[in-house]
């Protein structure tokens, strides 16, 4: 196997859920070494406490627990710390801070590291204390305004994570790996301040662009990707499901046209006058036969069709299966399951089943003495029960 792009590299990792551990899921699968920081059972507060399968299992983590409250716990943070690449959190503003394990804290131990904060509307600013989830950042980024909208214009709930995922957990994987690179040339660390919200306003960017240039008012109907035109939209079939259609250029729009038997619309594509007799045509055609039917003739035709599946069956699809989308996995108590496998292109998926983490088991020993605390401190931090 050749070697990970992220192979030496070292992760501290403080959060349990949501676009921080998005991030670390990334770069475990690149690579790196993550290292879960959590507390020890008795000493943790009330959090969300990821199920065993939840972000693939945690593959590829240590883990170690600390009492981050004690100052002997503290210490056993920095001392990992020290030779860390990367610390990422996902508190609240300012805890890390009071805990003494802050970038300046960290940075005094060890002035290469890249210090990820990760939080729903960053660390300043008057929105920066809100606490909040994945909609509340889409709905402040404006992605549920450009959405489709349900009966009475009820902005939609997207169903995944957008946010968490891509506008949290990717913008803050990519900032680490620049900020990485920049330390290739610099020989220095840094701070960096993700907000989950401020990601979705990169992903919103063609709207908000078009409003801050022209003055738009951006909505649902309002062009090509808000359903305005009948080409780009979703269709219900005779069997109860669905497609969706995204002819947007004009030869697919006409092959699309050619192949369901509306010919009659075919130099009509962006005509907006006609767009309802285009749509009901369109609705009638392919309520005519079972959806994957359609999606037999139509999907190898240059048409931009493609089946709207059920969450099971994007599991049995014989094309993501045989680009190796999932993967055997096997856990010390649940035994063997499949997960979503090494996707992003780059990564190198590991001969065999993966290995599940099991939340039970910790690495704090090892890890404690490779940063150089001899076996009675580490006994003696266990005693007090500042370490598990």
């Amino acid at each position: 196997m050749a070697i990970a792009a992220l192979d030496g590299v070292t992760i501290l990792d403080l959060s349990t859920v949501g676009p921080g551990t998005r991030c670390t899921r990334i770069l475990a699968d690149f690579g790196a070494r993550v290292i879960k920081v959590g507390a020890p059972p008795r000493k943790a507060g009330v959090q969300v406490e990821p199920l065993f399968y939840a972000y693939s299992a945690r593959r590829g983590y240590a883990q170690v627990r600390f009492d981050l409250k004690a100052e002997e716990g503290k210490a056993a943070f920095l001392a990992l710390a020290r030779q860390a690449d990367v610390v990422l959190e996902s508190y609240r503003p300012g805890v890390v801070d009071r805990l003494g394990i802050g970038f300046e804290d960290v940075r005094a131990v060890n002035p290469r590291i890249v210090y990820c904060s990760t939080s729903g509307y960053g660390q300043d600013g008057p929105a920066s204390k809100w606490a909040g989830h994945d909609i509340n950042y889409l709905a402040m980024g404006g992605y549920l305004h450009t959405s489709g909208r349900g009966e009475g214009g009820k902005p939609p709930i997207p169903g995944a994570t957008i946010a968490d995922s891509a506008a949290g957990g990717m913008h803050a994987a990519l900032s680490i790996l620049a900020a990485l690179m920049r330390r290739e040339k610099t020989g220095e660390g840094e701070y960096l301040d993700v907000s989950v919200t401020e990601g979705v306003l990169s992903l919103m960017s063609l709207y908000l662009d078009d409003h801050l240039a022209t003055g738009a008012a951006p909505g649902p109907g309002h062009d090509v990707l808000t359903g305005r035109y009948a080409f780009y939209d979703t269709y219900q079939c005779r069997d109860g499901g669905w497609v969706a259609v995204g002819a947007i250029e004009a030869h697919f729009y006409r092959n699309l046209c050619k192949a369901i038997g509306c010919e009659q619309w075919a130099e009509h594509q962006y005509d907006d006058a006609v767009q309802p007799q285009v749509r009901s045509d369109f609705k009638a055609a392919f309520l005519t036969r079972a959806r994957d039917e359609w999606v037999a003739d139509l999907a190898p035709n240059d048409t931009c069709v493609a089946p709207v599946y059920a969450i099971d069956e994007v599991t049995k699809d014989p094309h993501l299966n045989a680009r190796g989308a999932f993967v055997e996995a096997t856990h010390a108590e649940h035994g063997s399951f499949r997960q979503v496998g090494y996707v992003l292109a780059g990564m190198d998926t590991p001969d065999g089943p993966t290995l599940a983490g099991d939340a039970r088991n910790t690495d704090t020993d090892a890890l404690l003495a490779e940063a150089g605390m001899d076996a009675a401190s580490i006994a003696s931090l266990r005693s007090q029960g500042i370490i598990d």
